[in-house]
């Protein structure tokens, strides 16, 4: 039983790291990546669609990506969503395509895409904590309904406690490669 919680408590935890993957996939560095545009939603025939889902992404070179859109009629409302989004882009349409330029990235910029990454880390570590916490309170119901002993609880608790520290370190080294990967010029 006390195995099927920690269980449980891994998975959660490594859906957790995804998440984090995910999010700083979404922070820009200086290279044009597609994953830039993924919580973008474009205005389809009355639904908020997925931008991925009405046009293909792909890179252009280094700095820009370019936005193929399934129907023609999609290229104001791409543009449109872009220029909404916070990402602090500037689409240009051109004929058949959207293309969108990324500016170098200066200093302040990186410094600020550096302490979003940290906040981006900061809440995928209270996360795991949390997932620790309701491992344990879950271990200790067991030892309440008299279904584990308190010594494999202890065991329990311990070995959850080794599951946060573990993911916990893998967030600190997700957060250090990104940090890194932003600083870099």
């Amino acid at each position: 039983m006390i195995d099927e919680i920690l269980d449980d408590a891994k998975e959660r935890m490594g859906k957790t790291l995804d998440a984090l993957q995910g999010a700083f996939a979404k922070i820009r560095t200086g290279r044009a990546n597609p994953a830039l545009l993924d919580g973008i939603t474009v205005d389809y025939y009355g639904a908020p669609t997925p931008l991925n889902q009405v046009a293909s992404i792909s890179v252009e070179d280094a700095r820009t990506l370019v936005l193929s859109p399934w129907e023609k009629p999609l290229l104001p409302e791409i543009e449109k969503a872009i220029l909404r989004s916070d990402l602090g882009i500037t689409p240009i349409g051109s004929g058949d395509v959207v293309r969108v330029p990324l500016p170098p990235l200066t200093e302040e910029n990186r410094r600020d895409l550096a302490k979003q990454a940290r906040a981006e880390a900061e809440t995928s570590r209270v996360s795991i904590r949390n997932i620790r916490r309701d491992a344990i309170a879950d271990i200790r119901d067991l030892v309440k309904e008299k279904m584990a002993a308190e010594d494999d609880a202890r065991r329990g608790e311990e070995r959850a406690q080794g599951l946060t520290d573990q993911h916990v370190g893998d967030v600190d080294k997700a957060l250090a490669a990104k940090e890194a990967e932003l600083m870099e010029i």
